[in-house]
């Protein structure tokens, strides 16, 4: 995994993503077959086509939908705070588990962080600074529990999805009215026309492409889901790269809870809701194995704005809320499937492999 532009070159012609020989070629049949093989390889270039299609399409039914002041906002805002609780979320699946409560996590730090300003009266500066640090801090007791007793990434997540729930309301149990101007300017500025939150949501997204695609640490969290025994075998340390990924989505989740409570100008109890199936589903649309070890930062962007595109585009065309759920619900089904399509390719070509050659005439 080491970033070799030799070695590395020759690996990614001859093997698959999880390092085993790849069908060549030539075991395609035809240009129907290969542009197949290359959408199930690369399932980003399928979602980017499918963005780009459902864009135009929902422009077509309302010219508003692609005005300037629309991309800006609502599109870009709500693609500000998918896109950093999914890029927070795919850190946890990639080293092969999940975190179910970056949603609960979202409305727990938005109503902390006005409470922690206007109720506690702490500057703002220092309101971020904690809840950042609270929210790495969370994602450190997560990563604890997993590699130093082994509880399952599910059961540790649950649980504080379903504290968190309760721990907002029990803060804040009316909206926490938030007056300073610096903390509002996050959802309501911008910089060369550019909003605040989108800056950010940048920010993090170029960080975390480089850390993931461009850093031997970065690769390493890949090997951990690939084959966790491998990982350890190569000298890899495995727990401490299990907690890194959740310090990551606990801080990204904290992240997006100050960039609500800025949109929403209050501390407000169940602000949110289902945000953390809809960070999972980015991924996975994305191209992030729910199996680890595989998914591009790109994918998960990409994920993160086809579900802002389907969601805001719906809304702009009247659609009920109801059939809004079910869209984004069918559309998760078929990333589902094709991951497992995906997964299932990639064993058969492992099988193949290690198989040793037969000679001929050799009776198996």
């Amino acid at each position: 995994m080491i970033d070799s532009p030799t070695e590395n070159e020759q690996m990614d012609s001859e093997t698959g993503p999880h390092g085993v020989a790849a069908p060549t070629e030539s075991a395609t049949t035809g240009a129907g077959g290969r542009l197949a093989r290359r959408m199930v390889d690369s399932p980003e270039i399928g979602i980017i086509i499918a963005l780009i299609v459902a864009f135009v399409v929902f422009s077509l039914k309302n010219p508003l939908f692609a005005s300037v002041s629309d991309l800006q906002a609502p599109l870009g805002i709500d693609l500000a705070g998918f896109g950093i609780l999914a890029i927070g979320e795919s850190f946890a699946i990639i080293t092969g588990g999940i975190d179910l409560s970056v949603g609960s996590l979202v409305a727990f730090f938005c109503v902390f962080s006005a409470w922690l300003n206007v109720t506690a009266h702490v500057p703002v500066v220092f309101t971020f600074i904690l809840t950042i640090a609270i929210g790495a801090l969370w994602g450190l007791w997560h990563g604890m529990l997993i590699t130093r007793l082994g509880v399952a990434p599910f059961v540790v997540t649950l649980v504080t999805f379903i504290f968190a729930a309760g721990a907002d309301e029990a803060i804040a149990p009316n909206p926490i009215s938030i007056s300073s101007g610096t903390f509002l300017a996050v959802a309501s500025s911008k910089v060369l026309g550019i909003p605040i939150a989108v800056i950010i949501f940048l920010i993090i997204g170029i960080a975390a492409w480089i850390f993931l695609e461009r850093t031997y640490m970065g690769r390493q969290l890949y090997a951990v889901g690939g084959n966790r025994e491998a990982a350890r075998l190569s000298g890899i340390r495995i727990d401490r790269r299990v907690v890194l990924a959740y310090v990551v989505s606990g801080a990204c989740a904290a992240v997006v809870g100050l960039l609500e409570a800025s949109r929403l100008t209050s501390g407000t109890a169940d602000s949110v809701s289902g945000w953390e199936l809809i960070a999972i589903a980015s991924c996975v649309i994305g191209g992030v194995s729910l199996v680890g070890g595989q998914g591009r930062l790109i994918g998960v962007v990409a994920g993160a704005a086809l579900l802002v595109v389907l969601q805001d585009g719906l809304v702009a065309v009247n659609v009920n809320a109801y059939y809004q759920r079910m869209v984004v619900g069918v559309v998760l089904l078929i990333a589902i499937v094709i991951d497992r399509f995906r997964v299932r390719r990639i064993e058969r070509s492992a099988r193949r492999a290690i198989r040793p050659d037969r000679a001929p005439g050799q009776v198996s």
